[in-house]
């Protein structure tokens, strides 16, 4: 696994969250209570940008279709609704990220 700059600590405060461009990946970089988390930023059902959506604590909501993702693991918590059918929550990548001094780092393969 390659360890890739992202960020630095100062740039996203507790509570707030940042969406980050590599190559062919836009991941969303969130940060709760100090410690920060990266996810894929495309929402899996419908390709929302998750960065679009309500970071409440670890939860993330698909502005799309109201979905909600656990930042820490990708994880599904809640499927969404697309007009009034229920839509079944595939969970979104989660990456490893590491804290270098002030930098923030991305584990990718």
């Amino acid at each position: 696994m390659q360890y890739i700059k992202i960020a630095q600590t100062d740039e996203i405060k507790d509570g707030e969250k940042k969406k980050i461009t590599l190559d062919n990946k836009v991941l969303l970089l969130a940060n709760v209570k100090g410690t920060y988390y990266a996810i894929d930023n495309k929402c899996p059902h419908m390709g929302g940008s998750l960065f679009d959506g309500n970071l409440d604590g670890y939860n993330i909501v698909c502005p799309k279709h109201g979905s909600v993702f656990d930042v820490r693991t990708g994880k599904a918590v809640k499927g969404g609704k697309i007009i009034f059918i229920k839509v079944q929550a595939n969970d979104t990548q989660a990456y490893p990220v590491k804290i270098e001094g002030t930098d923030i780092l991305v584990g990718l393969e």
